[in-house]
């Protein structure tokens, strides 16, 4: 596997006025950037362009991997929603996207994923008998399917639970290793867990997090990482006052 870097420049636009103004970041090759921010700033806006997906924004720049080569042929995504298909059992729904390319799938490899995943005695249930945990599990089972160098990942873990939250993040991490991964959050404590690199998403530019020194996934109760929490959320506008009232 060869996971580019990936050079974003320009303008983003939106439909009535500019969601992101200039900005030029470089996201490293074979490792996790986080983008962080506010809802409606235009952070899946980014996400659906870099996966060559329709977006109502438009892009006055580039997207481009550094190594020349189209990105598209190499993008897969995971989003909030799970998107499992109800009708369909666990195996059947990781393989999805190749049956629909028309190409043979391979249940071996499937049923490895699952098992990968923690799933591998539930490949025959179907969405309404999995858990929240479960369904978002059976979707990275999905997206690790595809083998793809590029893996977007738009806050897939967002409306779980704190515990199931953690430890799909932890998953996530093991597994995805080696990938230029793209997370999008709002998250500040998920970012600073997550991130090798981190950007704050604003409408005057996208400018860079400075994280603690342990690589990620990081302890999200160690000091450093508490610290760097609150500083993240100062920057994205919480204010804290000065006593306990």
């Amino acid at each position: 596997m060869t996971a580019p870097a990936i050079h974003l420049a320009g303008v983003l636009q939106g439909a009535k006025a500019t969601l992101i103004d200039l900005f030029d970041i470089t996201l490293p090759g074979g490792e996790w950037s986080v983008l962080l921010g506010p809802s409606g700033v235009g952070k899946t806006s980014l996400l659906r362009l870099l996966a060559g997906l329709p977006c109502a924004a438009r892009l006055h720049g580039q997207i481009k991997a550094e190594d020349g080569a189209h990105l598209a042929p190499r993008v897969t995504m995971m989003a909030q929603d799970d998107h499992l298909l109800p009708w369909a059992g666990a195996l059947e729904n990781v393989t999805i996207a190749a049956r629909l390319r028309g190409e043979r799938p391979d249940p071996e490899r499937a049923e490895a994923l699952l098992a990968e995943v923690g799933l591998g005695s539930e490949a025959d249930r179907r969405p309404a008998e999995l858990s929240a945990g479960q369904r978002q599990r059976v979707a990275l089972a999905r997206t690790l399917y595809e083998g793809r160098d590029i893996v977007l990942l738009d806050e897939p873990f967002s409306a779980l639970d704190v515990v199931t939250r953690h430890q799909m993040q932890g998953l996530a991490a093991r597994l995805l290793a080696g990938r230029t991964v793209v997370l999008i959050t709002h998250d500040p404590a998920e970012a600073l867990r997550l991130a090798n690199h981190a950007w704050i998403v604003a409408r005057g530019g996208i400018s860079p997090c400075a994280l603690p020194s342990p690589p990620p996934p990081r302890r999200i109760d160690a000091p450093d990482t508490l610290a760097a929490q609150a500083d993240l959320l100062r920057r994205i506008g919480l204010t804290f006052p000065d006593k306990a009232a």
